[in-house]
């Protein structure tokens, strides 16, 4: 059951839940339960049943699909004010989770039980229309990736990424492991990406940093 309070930090990081009624808002306060998640807590595994969909209120939580030769991919990441629509999928379809999800930034979190999701969706329009809003949204970044991955080349792709991460801090925190595993390729690969690049002047590369030198030009090389 979720108090007052945290009824209301809910409603700050969910606008839409400002216009529930009655009936919606007190069922989501007395079904919901309130979750602390610290980084690192594997949300869920790939095969498992969505027994909840978790609705974030802090943090950041990474979706992400493991292969058959054991190389990870990112599929996408939710925050504040966001939810997983893998399993919210899952939930209404009654099937198994394809991915895996992982706590990156210690959250907090309502988890709203699989069975009052799917009965909501039948009978509150409000929470229906939240739902199939959630699984366009994530849909259309799903589907971005997909375009990436397939018609991308895997250089542009690393560039892209370490230009993105700048933007927050340079140089980048980032070992060769983890652009692996969030693009879906080797490390091995990912090595002789970073070694031409540092080769070319664009970027130093240091034990777990990598140093952006010549934005400009990266960029360039990053939308070739």
């Amino acid at each position: 059951m979720l108090t007052r309070e945290r009824f209301a930090r809910l409603a700050r990081s969910f606008p839409f839940l400002a216009d529930a009624d009655t009936a919606l808002a007190g069922e989501l306060r007395s079904v919901a339960t309130w979750a602390r998640l610290p980084a690192g807590k594997q949300l869920f595994l790939e095969g498992e049943r969505a027994t909840s969909l978790p609705l974030l209120t802090s943090g950041q939580v990474r979706i992400y699909k493991i292969g058959r030769t054991g190389r990870e991919i990112t599929l996408y990441r939710f925050g504040p004010g966001e939810a997983c629509l893998l399993s919210a999928n899952a939930i209404l379809n009654g099937r198994a989770l394809p991915a895996a999800a992982i706590v990156e930034q210690r959250a907090e979190a309502a988890l709203v039980p699989a069975a009052a999701l799917r009965d909501w969706v039948h009978r509150h329009e409000l929470w229906r229309r939240f739902v199939f809003e959630l699984m366009s949204h994530r849909l259309t970044d799903v589907l971005g990736i997909v375009d990436t991955v397939v018609f991308r080349r895997m250089d542009a792709r690393v560039a892209t990424l370490l230009l993105e991460r700048s933007g927050r801090q340079n140089p980048v925190r980032i070992t060769h492991q983890e652009i692996a595993a969030e693009l879906g390729t080797s490390r091995e690969v990912v090595s002789r990406i970073l070694e031409s690049l540092a080769g070319a002047g664009l970027l130093k590369v240091m034990r777990g940093r990598i140093e952006i030198l010549e934005q400009g030009p990266l960029a360039a090389f990053a939308a070739a």
